[in-house]
């Protein structure tokens, strides 16, 4: 024969009965309050509330500017068999509908990159996943200057992929990013791209493959870190094939003359006596024959 088995029930929590000389004292909890108020601050009393054995909350109205939906409360107890009671705690408590500040959050997650300036001292961060441990000098003087000079390591810390796998994809996605290319020259399109330019400047490491720095100093992008599929009108090669090109300005003077300059060519002695000879032979004459 099983014996039957009975489910214990479960307890309630009774609530706390509201004492009532607690209750009764709302002149206390409203001196009580404005001791840590300015005049004017502390408004209608609305309820009392109890909070435990013994404990009552009063809440009055708050009347200062800007803290519409608030409140002040004072917290009053009383001790067994005690015939009043006392001030435990004041406070100002936000209700529905009041204006809070945003939730907290720490200034790594708060602050923007926009929002820093070159003066400004930014914490050090003692973990970065962006960064990762430098290189070491080992006493070698050729192997440390190979690593420090010639592949610039000589730093506590260098990127790590992950930061450069950060940096990559945020200047992609920037202003300087990949443009589309079409020799018809459609809008938002370019001829050429940076990776063709004469004045681009390749970075070291591996992000050299996809990104270097403008040079030309008409072009948008001066000075700035470009994607080698970026491209702009100052590509040193645009133009190239367009029509006439523009044609330097002179550096010294030029004279243009119309006139030309001759000289009549000097005869020699030989051919000036040989043309007098037969002009005397070809002369005419007025003597007639002479006769015997």
């Amino acid at each position: 024969m099983t014996s039957a088995t009975s489910t214990p029930r479960r307890s309630r929590s009774a609530r706390p009965k509201l004492d009532a000389i607690a209750a009764e004292a709302v002149d206390l909890a409203r001196a009580a309050l404005e001791e840590v108020t300015e005049p004017g601050q502390v408004g209608e009393h609305l309820r009392a509330e109890a909070s435990g054995d013994r404990v009552v909350t009063h809440v009055f109205d708050c009347m200062m500017p800007g803290y519409r939906g608030w409140s002040w409360v004072a917290i009053l107890v009383r001790a067994p068999r005690a015939k009043s009671a006392t001030v435990a705690e004041t406070a100002l408590l936000p209700g529905e509908g009041a204006l809070l500040a945003p939730d907290w959050e720490p200034w790594s997650e708060r602050l923007k990159p926009e929002d820093v300036g070159a003066d400004d001292l930014m914490p050090y961060r003692e973990y970065d996943e962006r960064l990762e441990h430098g290189y070491e000098n080992t006493g070698d003087e050729d192997a440390d200057r190979v690593a420090n000079w010639e592949l610039g390591l000589g730093r506590v810390r260098v990127l790590s992929p992950a930061g450069r796998a950060d940096a990559a994809e945020r200047w992609a996605e920037g202003e300087f990013g990949p443009r589309p290319t079409s020799q018809r020259r459609r809008r938002g399109t370019v001829t050429a791209n940076c990776a063709s330019c004469g004045f681009l400047s390749k970075l070291d490491g591996s992000l050299r493959h996809e990104f270097g720095v403008c040079t030309n100093e008409w072009s948008p992008a001066d000075g700035r870190v470009v994607h080698l599929g970026y491209g702009c009108g100052a590509h040193s090669e645009t133009g190239k094939d367009d029509g006439d090109r523009e044609i330097p300005r002179a550096t010294g003077v030029v004279l243009d003359e119309l006139d030309v300059e001759y000289q009549k060519q000097a005869q020699s002695p030989t051919a000036e006596a040989g043309e007098g000879a037969i002009g005397a032979a070809e002369a005419p004459t007025d003597e007639g024959p002479k006769g015997d």
